[in-house]
């Protein structure tokens, strides 16, 4: 049913954790869905999954690193035969500027390894808070908000916020939440997003946070036809 439109700043935190619990028991298993090994092979897979899927990149990425293990030889590499490598990926030529790029001063100014504070990652070619916040929970353990596309549908379907900047929305939600959680609240979300609560026809009548959904009804309610809208992973 849908939410008090008057709810209190403090009924909305309660809220907003209890469905954090909630999305933890729905999905233990939440992690990060690039595949990567070190801090590099991360942060090159979340520049290049901008407008495509973690899958499309994950098929691309393992040929990529084999012939770029690390950022002193993508910095010289041949942006023809780069291009070649993440072309699944689309606009591939914008992403090789990128991450080779980033392969560079990474090698100018970090001695060729990946910094692990926010304040210089952004400022690596390619690379924003969202990407910078990702390379931070999944690869040092630093906690950090992923504002991407399915945080922000979610968040605001649950009225977390109603801002639609990236950055403020990061805010909003950082003070709702002690900081040790926002990585894996980050992952739970944007798992939900993917396999349940859709764009265009969200499971509602299949979704377990059902009553603390102010949206709830966007999608179908029926049981049966909202489990067919399901998905068991990440959309290929």
């Amino acid at each position: 049913m849908p939410l008090d439109q008057a709810e209190s700043r403090l009924a909305l935190v309660r809220r907003a954790r209890r469905i954090n619990r909630e999305l933890a028991e729905l999905y233990p298993d939440a992690h990060c869905e690039l595949d990567f090994t070190t801090p590099f092979e991360l942060l090159v897979a979340t520049v290049l999954s901008a407008q495509t899927t973690d899958v499309r990149v994950n098929s691309v990425t393992p040929a990529l690193f084999a012939s770029y293990p690390d950022a002193p030889t993508l910095a010289v590499a041949d942006p023809a035969h780069v291009e070649e490598l993440i072309q699944p990926t689309g606009f591939f030529r914008a992403k090789t500027k990128s991450i080779i790029g980033l392969a560079q001063a990474l090698t100018d100014r970090f001695g060729g390894e990946v910094p692990g504070k926010l304040a210089d990652l952004v400022t690596l070619p390619g690379v924003g808070r969202k990407t910078a916040n990702v390379v931070l929970g999944n690869a040092f353990d630093v906690p950090g908000i992923t504002v991407d596309t399915h945080f922000n549908r979610l968040v605001r379907r649950w009225k977390w916020t109603d801002k639609t900047d990236a950055d403020t929305i990061e805010a909003d939600i950082a003070a709702i939440f002690p900081k040790r959680d926002w990585t894996m609240l980050s992952h739970r979300v944007i798992w939900h997003g993917r396999r349940r609560c859709h764009a265009r026809k969200p499971a509602c009548g299949a979704c377990p946070l059902a009553r603390l959904c102010p949206a709830y009804g966007e999608g179908p309610t029926d049981p049966v036809a909202a489990a067919k809208l399901v998905r068991d992973g990440p959309r290929g």
